[in-house]
C-alpha cells in the first residue's frame, strides 16, 4: 500500500522531496539522497506486488529488508535514540516471518501453483510414456 500512495499520489520526487532532503545537512551526498529517495517507491510498489503474487518471494523480501535498513539508518541519522518499537520491528517481524515460512507451506502463491501445474505435467506425460 505504501508503495502505491509513494508512486500514484505523492509521487516519487514528491516522496524525495519531504522524506529525503531533510537529510541534506548530514555527510551524505545530495544525489544520493535524490537517487534512494525516488527510487525507493518503486522499490516498495514492486516488491510489495510480487509478495503479494507470491512470485520470487524471497528475493523481493530481501529487497524489502534493504528497504527497510536504509529508512532505520535515516532515522538513527536524525534521531540517534529513535524507537524501533514503532516502525521498524513490526515490519521487520512480519518480514521475517513470511521469510522463515519453509516454501512447501506458500500453497496460495503462483509459485507454488506453477510449479505444481509442471509437476503435474510432467507426470502426466511420464506415465503416458510408460
Amino acid at each position: 500500500m505504501a508503495g502505491l500512495w509513494k508512486v500514484f499520489q505523492l509521487g516519487p520526487l514528491e516522496h524525495a522531496r519531504k522524506y529525503f532532503l531533510p537529510y541534506a545537512d548530514t555527510f551524505l551526498p545530495l544525489w544520493s539522497l535524490w537517487f534512494v529517495g525516488v527510487i525507493i517507491p518503486f522499490i516498495e510498489l514492486f516488491a510489495g506486488a510480487l509478495v503479494i503474487l507470491g512470485l520470487r518471494t524471497r528475493e523481493a523480501l530481501v529487497s524489502l529488508g534493504f528497504v527497510l535498513v536504509i529508512v532505520t539508518f535515516g532515522h538513527l541519522l536524525k534521531e540517534p535514540l529513535y524507537e524501533f518499537h514503532t516502525h521498524v520491528i513490526p515490519r521487520l517481524a512480519l518480514l521475517l516471518l513470511v521469510f522463515l515460512l519453509p516454501r512447501e507451506y506458500d500453497r496460495f502463491s503462483l509459485e507454488y501453483l506453477v510449479g505444481y501445474w509442471v509437476r503435474r505435467k510432467a507426470k502426466t506425460n511420464t506415465e503416458e510414456k510408460i
